[in-house]
């Protein structure tokens, strides 16, 4: 099997990972984007998105082919924070930052091995199929980039993410749908000293409420969290007004909308009970997906793992991503893992092999 340029593969995503690009902020990594696959012969088109989610674009390009089929390659260019002035280190074939930020191989590390992939097909002059590339903003904060990508543009009938961890050949087949819960509870004011009794503070009935609630895991396929309370103005003035952000996730519809319903009608029954009002904003972030194992697109990428020796398994996941989006919009989508590990930590790193054996997937896919 001929072998792909580690190297440069390596140096690639470093000079990537070197640009700021935290969600909003990704027209640096863009541009950079866009003269790169340009160099490479893809017809590249910059897709605006609203200003008020990125100063930067999505990117689609195309590199037509001489086999049959085509496939989307996606991966977003935003990271999470700490995400600036990172300073790659390789060690004994890892790589990670120095400490102080993340790395940022999610999902550089996507990007990275989809353009080595075609930089290696290209040298060694092999025929392909067609590749199109989806490259998104602001995937970290909502996948509001996938959900501005003008789908289309896209031609391919499937897409694959690269924007997972664990080993790799790990194909993330199904993923949750997503709930947004925003909650304000409106109490009374009052003295705390002098006239405790005439007010109704709100952090009681949010005690109240969250006290009635299951919350965590709430089965195999379901969990929900209160991540956000802002409220309170000073320790002498019982406490007016709380704000409350929550999520539920599902791999099953009935179970989320099971769980939302739970969640609104505990807070409503509190917030009755003591006498306050409150407001419930409940929005849908994104839905879930499963496509079954037998599926010919999960077939096709289990055999290009196969023909460079790699066992690859079909799994769940209890996280979102810009495959919820595409599947959503119609684009059968799975994620893989490009082998990122703690990611969202100062501790994220990647080890060298896995970004090689990963882009010898994308290689040995295209190439079939």
């Amino acid at each position: 099997m001929k072998i792909i340029n580690q190297e440069r593969l390596v140096e690639h995503f470093i000079s990537l990972v070197k640009i700021d690009s935290e969600s909003g902020n990704e027209k640096a990594v863009a541009e950079t984007l866009v003269e790169q696959l340009g160099q490479l012969g893809f017809e590249v088109t910059q897709l605006a998105v609203p200003g008020s989610i990125s100063n930067g674009f999505n990117i689609y390009a195309k590199l037509q082919g001489e086999l049959d089929g085509s496939i989307v390659f996606s991966s977003h260019m935003d990271t999470v924070t700490p995400g600036n002035g990172i300073e790659p280190i390789i060690e004994d074939g890892i790589i990670r930052s120095q400490g102080d930020t993340i790395l940022g191989g999610d999902d550089k590390s996507g990007i990275a091995a989809v353009m080595e992939a075609v930089r290696s097909i290209q040298d060694s002059g092999e025929a392909h199929k067609t590749i199109e590339v989806a490259f998104t903003v602001y995937e970290e904060r909502g996948m509001h980039g996938s959900k501005n990508f003008d789908i289309s543009k896209i031609e391919s009938k499937q897409a694959i993410v690269l924007d997972s961890g664990g080993p790799i050949g790990t194909i993330i087949t199904t993923a949750p749908g997503q709930q947004s819960l925003k909650v304000t509870i409106k109490g009374k004011p009052a003295h705390a000293g002098l006239e405790p009794e005439a007010g109704i503070n709100a952090l009681t009935v949010a005690a109240d409420a969250i006290s009635n609630m299951q919350l965590s895991r709430i089965d195999d396929e379901t969990t929900a969290n209160i991540g956000v309370v802002r409220g309170g103005q000073a320790t002498n003035i019982v406490m007016p007004e709380l704000h409350i952000e929550a999520e539920a996730r599902s791999l099953n519809d009935d179970k989320l909308a099971k769980q939302v319903t739970h969640m609104v009608s505990t807070f409503e029954a509190a917030a009755q009970k003591h006498g306050a009002s409150i407001e419930i904003d409940s929005s849908r972030s994104y839905n879930a997906y499963h496509i079954s194992d037998d599926d010919a697109h999960v077939v096709a990428i289990k055999a290009a793992f196969e023909a460079i020796g790699i066992e690859a398994v079909t799994k769940p996941t209890g996280g979102g991503s810009d495959a919820n989006i595409f599947n959503e919009q119609g684009l059968k989508t799975v994620n893989l893992s490009t082998g990122m590990s703690k990611v969202h930590t100062t501790d994220e790193f990647i080890a060298v092999a896995d970004m090689v054996a990963i882009t010898n997937f994308v290689r040995a896919y295209l190439t079939r």
